[in-house]
């Protein structure tokens, strides 16, 4: 018995400072770590809890309030909207902000640390609360700033970037944005660069052109057109004022127009070069707002003609209205028919079947095939360009039984082929490739042990 009592009283030891470790060393040992690193913090406040930062660089002060869904307003030196993801980013790096050390407890002297006269001053509020951060001259390393806080006066060494919180102007905290538009829910497009006026609508999830033509649009373009549309941003703000008026009258005659129409909304911008050899651009929406001043390239970004808009493919249908395609080439002509999903070739005898993989590929290149610049916008005479002896032909025909499509390939110079198909009026090149692509019949037959139909 007495030797388990031993064995018994060492348990009950290790248990005892089990227990005082839990319930005391380590709650101690939390609560110190948690005081160290609210210590080391800049600022003690919460993000989502700030309700107003301004900012102060020598006697130019930007004054910001936050609004429903934490988006910020400037409320000085005029009121206007503020570019919210530029506010949150000085914000966060102020509350991500550590201090490396206390420098000097009360200094004697502000001058040796640049907050005699500091760079930036920063105040942040929150509800009743606030602090004001002086910000001065670059630490003994790189990405470090001198900073003070108002609440205790120390001079403190901090881990701040220079680039995250000086230099800070009212045109940094400015929205902008010159067109409010999401793209996801626009329904319809004005484009007019004068004398042109091309109107595209959204149908389903494509776009479609309705004036001055009815027809197809190109994807792709109208797509990029939105990007650019979004990122149409202001370099410089005319505010109202003598300037404002002075330069609304030299602005008479737009290079574009564009009016965009969706929920209820119908937002317009007028783009406007300045004066020869300026070098200058202008962005103009409604007459109370600032006169923007912008990239010159981007006019050249936001014009499109009208068969840049278009749908550039030749042929004139699409790869799943395909019945049948007739190819033709001076030297061979076959049928590929579409039967259930599954391409067969026209008059083959024998049971060898078609490699899928190689026609999908196929019709997919001819149906797919895009104008990439137009010659004539009027078919004339075909002979100078190959036409009326090509050196390939396609016949589509829609599962309905009914012509629906043709393309003509006529002579290639360089890396291009003339061309002619239903879907656009005129001469066009297309890219050369694609008489190389145009597989002989023997080479569509699905090899020995090939698996051909899905």
């Amino acid at each position: 018995m007495r030797r388990f009592s031993t064995t018994i009283l060492m348990a009950v030891m290790l248990a005892g400072l089990g227990a005082y470790l839990y319930w005391v060393e380590l709650p101690s040992e939390r609560s110190k770590a948690l005081t160290e690193a609210q210590e080391k913090k800049l600022l003690p406040f919460e993000e989502r809890d700030v309700t107003s930062l301004s900012v102060r660089s020598g006697s130019n002060e930007v004054v910001m309030a936050a609004g429903e869904n934490r988006h910020w307003s400037i409320t000085a030196p005029l009121q206007t909207d503020a570019d919210s993801r530029e506010v949150e980013s000085v914000l966060r790096a102020l509350l991500l902000g550590k201090v490396s050390r206390v420098v000097e407890e009360k200094a004697p002297s502000l001058a040796p640390f640049g907050l005699e006269n500091p760079s930036a001053v920063l105040t942040i509020r929150t509800g009743a609360s606030q602090e004001t951060v002086s910000v001065g001259d670059s630490g003994p390393v790189s990405s470090t700033l001198y900073a003070m806080r108002a609440s205790d006066q120390k001079i403190l060494l901090t881990d701040l970037a220079p680039k995250d919180v000086l230099n800070k102007t009212l045109l940094t905290f400015r929205k902008k944005e010159i067109l409010p538009v999401d793209r996801d829910k626009i329904q319809r497009l004005r484009l007019s660069y004068p004398p042109t006026e091309i109107v595209l609508y959204r149908m389903d999830k494509s776009w479609k052109i309705r004036f001055p033509i009815e027809a197809d649009a190109d994807q792709t373009e109208v797509r990029t057109l939105l990007f650019r549309m979004e990122d149409l941003k202001a370099m410089a703000f005319i505010d109202p004022g003598p300037e404002h008026a002075a330069l609304t009258k030299k602005l008479t005659k737009p290079e574009a127009r564009i009016t965009v129409y969706q929920a209820g909304a119908e937002p317009a911008v007028k783009l406007f070069q300045g004066g020869a050899g300026t070098g200058e651009a202008y962005a103009v929406t409604t007459p109370e707002a600032p006169i923007y001043r912008i990239n010159p390239a981007a006019i050249k970004d936001l014009t499109r003609d009208l068969f840049t808009l278009q749908d550039k493919r030749l042929l004139g249908l699409n790869l799943d209205e395909v019945g049948k395609l007739t190819v033709k080439t001076r030297e061979a002509q076959y049928v590929l028919s579409n039967q259930n999903g599954a391409w067969t070739l026209e008059g083959q005898s024998g049971v060898q079947s078609v490699d899928q993989q190689a026609a999908d590929l196929f019709v997919s290149r001819v149906v797919n095939l895009p104008a990439e610049l137009r010659v004539v916008k009027q078919t004339g005479p075909l002979a100078p360009y190959g036409l009326s002896s090509p050196s390939a032909e396609f016949t589509a025909t829609g599962k309905d039984g009914k012509a629906r499509g043709r393309l003509v390939l006529g002579t290639r110079t360089g890396g291009l082929v003339y061309a002619m198909g239903e879907r656009l009026p005129g001469i066009y090149q297309a890219r050369a490739d694609i008489l190389t692509q145009i597989p002989p019949k023997d080479n569509l037959l699905a090899k020995p042990g090939q698996v051909a139909n899905p």
